[in-house]
């Protein structure tokens, strides 16, 4: 899904609002949804988490998972998606927490993401880990409609999760 508006229109035609849960892309995310007529009806929340503090504090990511995975991992990004939805009145969310520059650690470009599905009392979630190239802004900026463009997409395998009654991805 390219174009934003068609993403507006998904998630009102389903009764879907959104939070977002941002390290890397640093709520551009939210920023690239607010430039869209309508967003006010499906967009619930931006959390922009960059610490682990923040992450800890505002979306309840655990120490103990960043110590034991690191602060850009699939599992943290997992965490902030399932609190963001615990910190909102959002039934879906996205997640994003990576690297743009080249450290010690991790290679730039990589971008752990994790999507969340609160439907009935139980939530489900899924996620991946995606290489993109280019310039620090090059990177957050595919990063951030990478995130957006997955929405339909894994809102079904979130549902199918639901309906399978596991959570899991």
């Amino acid at each position: 899904m390219h174009d934003l508006a068609d993403l507006i229109a998904f998630l009102k035609d389903r009764e879907l609002t959104l939070s977002t849960a941002e390290s890397c892309t640093c709520g551009l995310m939210a920023s690239l949804l607010g430039d869209i007529p309508g967003c006010g009806q499906v967009l619930d929340s931006g959390f922009v988490v960059y610490s682990p503090k923040a992450k800890h504090g505002l979306l309840k990511v655990s120490y103990q998972t960043i110590e034991r995975f690191g602060l850009t991992s699939e599992e943290v990004a997992r965490e902030m998606a399932c609190g963001a939805l615990g910190a909102s009145v959002a039934n879906i969310s996205v997640a994003n927490t990576g690297v743009a520059d080249d450290s010690e650690e991790d290679e730039g470009g990589t971008q752990c993401y994790a999507w969340a599905l609160r439907q009935n009392g139980r939530t489900a979630v899924v996620s991946e880990t995606v290489q993109f190239d280019g310039d620090r802004v090059a990177i957050r900026k595919q990063a951030a409609r990478h995130g957006l463009a997955q929405l339909p997409v894994r809102y079904a395998q979130l549902q199918t999760q639901l309906e399978g009654n596991h959570t899991g991805g």
